[in-house]
């Protein structure tokens, strides 16, 4: 008989742990010599028999609280915890084989794509939870940060891009990419592609240029840009386990991450062949440099991906959490794009990719000062009726035709053609200062502002979409000569956030391709 069968279960359990955590990085290997001892400690001590161990075990490898905090709507059982164990162990060890990095061939297996997706999807969820310890898992342990490089710049990437660009396609538009495109910018460190030997740097830079700049390939937001209030769904959302039941989720847009990567490594470079800098602005921070990884940076990100993809509730103009009310209040710097005229329209032509690879790209930097003003409505029945301004012209940043404001020290005041009565915002800063911890439910955000550049001073007007919280600002030089142009783009993150997206012509119709570029925004500090 073995000595442990006359040791009390708590001690064993004690025992356990100790070997199971004796070492945070990778699966809790330790204790599987410990259940193979016997069978009254393998009953004691297994998953079957002792989940709730095992559940001690997870939360001290992985970021737990806001996984269970996101997921309060469900009771989470530890046998749930378990299996969540069981995969995310499973993937670390796969990921660490780099056995699916890369593709034997254009055509990936039914097989591979679906370890593809598992791996992706999971990390993705890790990194939207990650406090600290899941990025461990992921970097230092599985070493995910060198899997992705692999698959998405390598010439026999899995990701397909390089072997699409051989043969003059353009890199695959699809969830594999774009979940990939966002864990790249969560675990970006610039520095590591800035080596004497700029191998690294070209074979990144090469295709998050396509992903950025490609507007008419890779969209920036899922729902079509130019409608307020999109009347359904976009196919394509997936079910991912997640905690032993079924999670969905609609896949991110490939382009906001694209756009901040390649935008971060450029601006890196003292000197570039196909990049022309009229001055620096502040680089953005990725948020593997950010100090003090938190959940809370992904928020946003979480309740978007869900909403998009939750069929049971209309998806129309009611917010969702996906903006973050007062996210955008305050000053911005950071740089626009823009490419060769006539090497754009060759795309819009059906160019080949490479025509936008050898394309110089002109950076320029802008300031901008944004300010928030909010409607919102209450539950009181006596209080009057409150109805936002409509949905309107896209190209005007979705304001209606006609519709006029006058700005005041503690809003905005909306008066919409055909419409008697106006409509009252309250700016963001005196809602704050009202010390108001419940203001009512938010209806509408409308935005207004300024900035320059070296084209000139411009006013900056517009709105956010609330089913998915994305970001339209019509920009307007104040002597005309510049003209009038559209920016849109999403909040990547929250308070160590960037506003990341891309500007167009407003001279081409809002269902039609037009001319393009991309740009990035910091928070002035």
């Amino acid at each position: 008989m073995s000595i442990l069968a006359t040791i009390p279960q708590e001690v064993l359990e004690h025992v356990a742990f100790f070997v199971a955590t004796e070492n945070f990085l990778g699966p809790p290997d330790g204790v599987l010599g410990l259940l193979a001892v016997d069978r009254r400690t393998h009953s004691a001590l297994s998953m079957s028999s002792n989940p709730f161990l095992w559940s001690r075990i997870f939360a001290f490898k992985f970021d737990s609280p806001s996984a269970f905090q996101r997921l309060s709507s469900r009771l989470i059982t530890p046998q749930e915890i378990c299996e969540e164990l069981k995969l995310r162990c499973a993937l670390l060890k796969r990921i660490r084989r780099r056995t699916d990095s890369l593709a034997t061939s254009y055509s990936l297996s039914p097989t591979h794509r679906d370890a593809l997706r598992s791996i992706l999807y999971t990390a993705y969820l890790m990194m939207l939870e990650n406090e600290g310890k899941n990025d461990r898992q992921l970097r230092e342990y599985a070493g995910f940060d060198v899997w992705l490089k692999d698959f998405l710049f390598h010439p026999s990437g899995a990701s397909l891009a390089a072997s699409s660009i051989k043969v003059d396609l353009w890199p695959p538009n699809d969830e594999r990419s774009a979940l990939a495109l966002w864990l790249f910018w969560y675990m970006l460190r610039p520095d590591e592609y800035m080596s004497d030997d700029d191998t690294a740097y070209r074979e990144a830079s090469s295709i998050l240029k396509l992903y950025a700049l490609g507007a008419h390939q890779y969209p920036l937001c899922i729902p079509p840009w130019n409608e307020f209030a999109p009347p359904c769904r976009s196919r394509g959302s997936s079910a991912i386990k997640y905690f032993g039941a079924p999670l969905k989720m609609a896949p991110p847009a490939p382009a906001p991450p694209a756009i901040l990567a390649y935008l971060t490594l450029a601006n890196k470079l003292s000197v570039s062949w196909d990049t022309i800098h009229y001055m620096k602005p502040p680089s953005s921070t990725p948020p593997s440099l950010a100090p003090g990884a938190s959940s809370a940076e992904w928020q946003a990100e979480w309740k978007r991906g869900l909403h998009l993809a939750d069929t049971t509730k209309p998806l129309g103009a009611t917010f969702c959490g996906a903006y973050i009310p007062g996210s955008l209040e305050g000053v911005w710097e950071g740089l626009f794009t823009y490419t060769e005229f006539t090497a754009y329209a060759a795309l819009l032509s059906g160019a080949p990719p490479t025509v936008l690879q050898r394309s110089l790209v002109a950076h320029h930097p802008h300031l901008w000062k944004v300010r928030e003003h909010h409607l919102y409505t209450t539950d009181d029945s006596e209080a009057p009726q409150v109805r936002p301004v409509a949905p309107g012209n896209p190209l005007r940043g979705y304001l209606p035709n006609g519709c006029q404001y006058v700005e005041c020290s503690d809003g905005v005041v909306m008066s919409e053609l055909g419409r008697e009565d106006k409509v009252y915002y309250k700016s963001w800063a005196s809602v704050q200062k009202s010390g108001e911890t419940s203001p009512g439910k938010l209806v509408d955000v409308f935005l207004t502002g300024e900035g320059h550049s070296a084209w000139g001073q411009f006013n900056l007007v517009g709105r956010i979409r609330p089913c998915d919280g994305f970001i339209m600002l019509s920009k307007e030089y104040v002597d005309g000569d510049r003209g009038h142009w559209l920016y849109r783009g999403f909040m990547v993150g929250n308070s160590e956030g960037n506003i990341s997206g891309r500007w167009r012509d407003t001279l081409s119709p809002a269902d039609v391709l037009g001319y393009e570029g991309c740009f990035v925004m910091n928070r002035r500090r």
